[in-house]
């Protein structure tokens, strides 16, 4: 998607001012710097959406490729890859691409728009996933499972040589936790104690844990029915005041937890992200 000629000059006028130090306080961490960055955006009239589309977009055009297996996201930035690709086959630029949904609606979305689908049963080595993220710390983790998919997200995203992860700059973060709650997919037999004992492990010392209700797509209550996921779950969202100290740490204590299906700590899976702010689209890959 192009810019307005008038977008595009506040867009580079805006990326000097992010560079000149004297234009955030001594004490600016990179989480409120970015929370900035992103109020400007809205404030200049850049949609959020456009930036979602470009890193989508640029995600399909850099990594996919004809012949491919591919794993598509599921998400508001996802939604812009899993487009790209049906625009590619349709047009034919892209041949011979088979793809992997990680939810009900994203497969719904690439059945409309023509894709081949497949299951791990029968292609379990995909050559690049392609999904957006709740929070992407400096490290490259990740937290995930704001739309519920966190399970099947993972079970796809951990089979592809290549995780490319889309963000717009709101969702960097200096620590894991405060910024977005972890996810959890946990079985609803004894659900309260499970709850519990997520709640007890070291790890997640002063979370609170929020069983999800309403949708199972975001983690606001609109409902009073408990939230179910594709798979029949439960999910629990962790709410932090403070970083997370080890988000690796916590990833294996959560798994640890009879009861627990999987959670939302995505930890060194990350190949690249691909970040649309202020100052353009920029890339960061894992070290």
């Amino acid at each position: 998607m192009r810019l307005t000629a008038g977008a595009s000059i506040l867009l580079a006028s805006s990326a000097h001012a992010f560079t000149n130090p004297a234009f955030f306080p001594r004490t600016a961490t990179f989480a409120s710097t970015s929370s900035y960055t992103s109020a400007l955006i809205l404030k200049m009239g850049v949609d959020q959406d456009e930036l979602k589309k470009q890193v989508g977009y640029k995600a399909v055009d850099d990594y996919v490729k004809s012949g491919m297996v591919v794993g598509l996201g599921t998400g508001s930035t996802a939604y812009y890859a899993v487009e790209r690709v049906g625009e590619k086959l349709k047009s034919g630029e892209l041949k011979d691409v088979l793809a992997i949904p990680t939810s009900i609606r994203t497969k719904e979305q690439a059945e409309s728009l023509g894709i081949p689908l497949v299951t791990l049963d029968t292609h379990s080595k995909l050559d690049v996933a392609i999904d957006g993220a709740d929070g992407v710390d400096p490290e490259l983790n990740l937290t995930k499972g704001g739309g519920g998919a966190l399970f099947r997200e993972k079970i796809v995203e951990i089979c592809a040589d290549k995780f490319i992860v889309i963000v717009d700059e709101s969702k960097l973060c200096d620590g894991l936790g405060p910024g977005f709650p972890i996810p959890v997919e946990i079985l609803p037999f004894c659900h309260e104690h499970t709850m519990r004992v997520i709640g007890e492990l070291p790890s997640c010392k002063g979370c609170k844990p929020v069983l999800r209700m309403g949708s199972s797509t975001n983690n606001q209550v609109d409902g009073d029915e408990i939230a179910i996921s594709d798979n029949g779950n439960y999910l629990v969202d962790l709410h932090f005041e403070d970083p997370i100290k080890d988000p690796a740490k916590m990833a294996q204590e959560l798994k640890n937890v009879v009861g627990v299906v999987e959670h939302g700590l995505f930890c060194g899976m990350s190949t690249a992200v691909i970040i649309a702010g202020a100052d353009g689209i920029s890339v960061k890959e894992a070290k």
